[in-house]
């Protein structure tokens, strides 16, 4: 009798799939930071809460951040020690029970209990997701994978937006109790998941369980532990762990600090430009910013969901270019239309025009868009690029720390800048994105295409840099395969920037004055 083989995803199935549970970890606090938003209007929660002031509702919004800025820095040391997939289980876990306690709070306190819960889930997942999420990633689709982790987040938030505006039909606390209690579902789902999904290769060879990191490198290329490219890649990520654990440096928060202290700030910038650019001024209090504008109520929350839906739709075009024009040319250009947007919406607040409520719609709208597109999912991307795999986590969890502490400070001052800076609030945010245009312009390189395991040349840090120029970079397989096969395999994923079109890419292109990337052949 013939032993049937069992049935499991592989390959591009099984990475899809992986992609697309992962994302429930970010569709969750993408639900979480939009639930407040339709909710804080309701009549129902405002009655219950005793009329809430703005310091008070301010407080119930950015108060989940707290939980996930002191978390999110915990998450390193646990993701080193429970692995990425552990640790998803425990913030799928720790997120539910914080949603529990808001879905049934008697008053303001067990709310803010629950929201600190909440956000030590969040914490979490934010900081182990795309670390989960770039490590199982084959290079030519790192970009794009990652991009489609953030539409997770941003459908999670759109469905939070409607859920608020459906029940807001219904005639008593339900109309808030429901929408706060999906998170509890969600929550369940995902820890349940998280389960059965494979380990990261990375995490498992760097803890010396070689056997099983092989096993899920041979699953993500087709289930064959013969396959030479999985062979190749396991060689290369088993040779830079090695070569981390020969140079005898201790793995502590002091010793990334000292080697790669440029990497790190420049990961921490990434996520606090992502929360000085304004987008939860719009995400946690669009409604309010409607009513500001004109639109009340109920109306206010419909705008905001279809705004929601607008901004789902812009974070598909990055699927496709990230890998192709680059992270560079995306953030400058993403910083650039959410300036003007910020800037004109600050300017119809001003002149105050019956035009006003509808212009101010369409400022909203192409910020939101600008941002999907931009410094919505690169900011989740670039850190754990730029990190070596001995402290990525720890590097990951500081950025996503700095992520959640800008957080809590734009949703706890937000409602108070609203009251005192009424339009002018809106023109300080466009002006953090010209900060954040400078910023990349001079000193973000590009890490379009470069292996994880040889991002030390990018910044200088390797034997080769001297020799380097990133004039043109191929993907990670193209590297990969330069080194373990004959040159006829060689290939390059990246045609030129420059070709077919894409010259106005050269606006976004500064001349490097150092030495830089390109992948290194093999002529065997």
């Amino acid at each position: 009798m013939v032993d049937r083989p069992s049935r499991r995803l592989v390959g591009q199935p099984l990475l899809y799939a992986i992609s697309i549970f992962a994302s429930l970890g970010v569709f969750l606090f993408g639900y979480d930071q939009g639930v407040m938003s339709g909710v804080i209007t309701g009549p129902h929660f405002v009655k219950y809460f005793n009329e809430p002031t703005p310091g008070e509702i301010g407080m119930m919004v950015a108060v989940l951040e707290i939980g996930a800025f002191f978390t999110s820095i915990a998450a390193g040391r646990v993701g080193d020690m429970i692995g990425r997939k552990g640790t998803l289980f425990l913030g799928a876990v720790i997120f539910t029970i914080g949603g529990a306690v808001q879905t049934f709070t008697l008053g303001f306190w067990s709310m803010i209990v629950g929201r600190v819960i909440s956000g030590c889930g969040v914490g979490l997942l934010s900081t182990i997701v795309p670390i989960y999420q770039s490590e199982i990633s084959p290079p030519n689709h790192r970009g794009a994978l990652a991009c489609m982790e953030f539409t997770g987040n941003i459908v999670g938030y759109s469905s939070s937006v409607w859920t608020d505006y459906f029940c807001s039909f219904i005639d008593s606390d339900l109309s808030w109790r429901i929408p706060l209690f999906i998170q509890c579902v969600i929550g369940a789902i995902l820890a349940a998941g998280s389960l059965v999904m494979p380990e990261s290769p990375r995490w498992l060879i760097d803890t010396d369980k070689d056997a099983e990191g092989m096993r899920v490198i041979a699953d993500l290329h087709g289930g064959d532990p013969g396959n030479s490219v999985a062979i190749a890649e396991f060689e290369e990520i088993k040779e830079k762990v090695q070569e981390e654990r020969d140079s005898g440096e201790a793995r502590t928060y002091a010793m990334m600090w000292r080697r790669y202290k440029r990497r790190v700030l420049l990961a921490m910038s990434s996520q606090a430009f992502a929360q000085l650019n304004g987008i939860n001024v719009i995400s946690y209090y669009a409604p309010m910013v409607f009513e500001e504008a004109g639109w009340r109520g109920r109306d206010a929350i419909l705008m905001t969901g279809i705004n929601s839906i607008i901004y789902i739709l812009s974070t598909l075009p990055p699927w496709y270019l990230v890998d192709r024009w680059g992270r560079r040319a995306i953030l400058l250009s993403g910083a650039v239309i959410m300036a003007t947007a910020l800037f004109a919406t600050g300017y119809w607040l001003y002149i105050d025009v019956p035009q006003t409520a509808k212009a101010v719609v369409v400022c909203v709208i192409i910020f939101n868009a600008a941002f999907g597109y931009s410094w919505g999912p690169l900011p989740w991307l670039y850190p754990p690029e730029i990190m070596p795999l001995t402290i990525r986590a720890k590097g990951v969890s500081l950025s996503t720390a700095t992520n959640w502490a800008f957080n809590f400070w734009v949703g706890a001052t937000t409602p108070i800048f609203q009251e005192l800076m009424t339009w002018r609030l809106y023109p300080m945010h466009g002006f953090f994105c010209i900060c954040s245009f400078v910023v990349v312009y001079f000193l973000y390189p590009e890490t379009k295409g470069v292996p994880l395991e040889e991002m030390d040349a990018v910044f200088g840090e390797d034997e080769r840099g001297a020799m380097m120029d990133n004039e043109s970079l191929a993907s990670e397989r193209a590297s990969l395969m330069a080194r373990r096969l004959p040159s006829n395999h060689r290939t390059n994923s990246f045609p030129s920037q420059t070709r077919g079109g894409r010259s106005w890419l050269r606006l976004f292109q500064r001349e490097s004055t150092g030495p830089s990337y390109q992948p290194v052949a093999n002529d065997e």
